[in-house]
């Protein structure tokens, strides 16, 4: 290729390293897809030479680093998918010159969206966040990068009605993006007040608020965990998205859903963590080895979301497509070679079973909820299972009143009367551990 000679293929890399004394191998496809980065990768990592990466294609491009600029290759790189061909027209539509919310302004979703919304020219950008670092880490990022954008920044917490109803009272938002949430699962599982008046009171705040002062669309981003939730943090976000999709009916908003799993990087996830024993020199702890999990980037899973205000009409829940599940175990592993280790030699591996409230696996749709293809082959839509409006409303207001009076054992129950579906799973957990208990205590009668 333009006069140099092609010295084999990317089989041969072992052979190739010995017989030219290689001391750094470039990997230079950063299109290629994941499944091919993979394969080389594993190939790299049968040498004893390290390897490195060039930037990103869309890095190159904006311009953000040169193709000088080498890197390590990252779980990243392994685990994410292709580029997302987006609707940029439609999305940029319904968003430029548009005064716009996100709530959870500072966390990992909301300040991706935060940088995605930014370069869309919107008419004001509002970040409201209760982290006050959080919060002007972003505004200061975002001050720097786009120095024209009008932004509004709220230290404040959606659980304060009063605060929530007057930053809509003040600057009456078109498009609210509602990324607040509590979401660490074993944390909440004794934390059910917090959790519900986080994550099912913030939201009724924000969404009623966005309806009375006439919003034109409301994305609640909700989780994989939602679906058959095992644990608090599941429950308390299916019940958001309960309301969410019902108000839909009584409102000129449109409320749309967004569900997906877990993205890579993101605060609380176990890549920081595993990054963490890998650097302190393990044990890295996984939980099961049988455990899997959907992952998805970041700044895509924050593209898609956007996308579903050109999809919605309102009281949709649309699933991200999230490719095949990855078992936690595999991404250890694959985290240990990439710094430059051995998995059970250098770095154990611990399996120390599974936390209060974590499944296996997890769903994107319940089974009562038909998917149907939109017109993005990534996003799918699952039709919503209606409740009784009044039902509902007064389960919301009893919710809001158990908060208030530190009504620990009525809020499980109200949990339960509003997800039918994670009383059954708490159920089915109990009755595990006690045959398992049982088992335990089983002493083997000496022949």
């Amino acid at each position: 290729i333009h006069g140099i000679s092609i010295a084999g293929t990317t089989r041969q890399i072992p052979e190739l390293v010995n017989k030219y004394d290689i001391d750094l191998i470039m990997l230079a496809f950063p299109s290629a897809k994941k499944a091919d980065v993979r394969r080389v990768v594993e190939i790299c990592e049968t040498t004893s030479v390290p390897f490195r990466a060039i930037p990103h294609l869309q890095d190159l491009i904006s311009g953000q680093v040169s193709v000088n600029e080498l890197r390590e290759v990252s779980i990243e790189d392994l685990l994410g998918r292709e580029p997302v061909t987006l609707n940029w027209a439609g999305i940029t539509k319904t968003l430029a010159n548009k005064t716009i919310l996100v709530t959870g302004a500072g966390g990992s979703i909301g300040s991706e969206l935060c940088r995605q919304i930014s370069r869309l020219n919107p008419e004001k950008l509002i970040l409201l966040d209760n982290s006050e670092f959080n919060l002007y880490s972003i505004e200061h990022e975002l001050d720097k990068k786009f120095s024209g954008l009008k932004i509004t920044h709220y230290l404040g917490d959606v659980t304060d009605k009063n605060y929530i109803e007057s930053v809509f009272q003040e600057n009456r938002p078109q498009v609210v993006f509602h990324a607040a949430a509590y979401k660490h699962v074993p944390m909440l599982e004794n934390q059910i007040r917090q959790a519900m008046r986080n994550n099912i009171v913030g939201t009724r705040n924000t969404a009623d608020a966005a309806s009375k002062h006439g919003a034109e669309i409301f994305v609640l981003v909700s989780t994989d965990k939602a679906v058959n939730p095992a644990n608090v943090m599941g429950a308390t976000k299916r019940s958001a998205e309960i309301y969410c999709q019902n108000l839909n009916a009584h409102s000129d908003t449109s409320f749309v859903t967004v569900r997906f799993g877990n993205v890579l990087g993101s605060a609380g996830s176990v890549i920081p963590l595993f990054r963490k024993q890998i650097k302190s020199g393990g044990p890295v702890t996984v939980t099961d080895p049988r455990m899997e999990r959907y992952f998805m980037t970041i700044p895509e899973a924050c593209q898609l979301i956007m996308q579903t205000t050109v999809l919605g009409t309102g009281g949709e829940i649309y699933v991200l497509d999230m490719g095949e599940p990855v078992k936690i175990s595999y991404l250890a592993e694959q985290m240990i070679r990439l710094s430059g280790k051995t998995p059970g030699e250098d770095i154990e591996l611990e399996f120390i079973g599974l936390r209060p409230g974590e499944k296996l696996y997890e769903e994107l749709f319940h089974e009562k909820e038909q998917l149907e293809g939109t017109s993005h082959k990534k996003v799918f839509l699952a039709r919503h299972r209606k409740v009784d409006w009044k039902n509902l409303l007064k389960i919301m207001d009893d919710i809001k009143a158990a908060c208030e009076q530190l009504e620990e054992e009525s809020l499980s129950d109200l949990l339960h009367q509003l997800v039918p579906e994670h009383a059954e799973q708490v159920s089915r957990q109990k009755s595990h551990e006690s045959h398992t208990k049982q088992a335990d205590n089983v002493i083997p009668l000496k022949s």
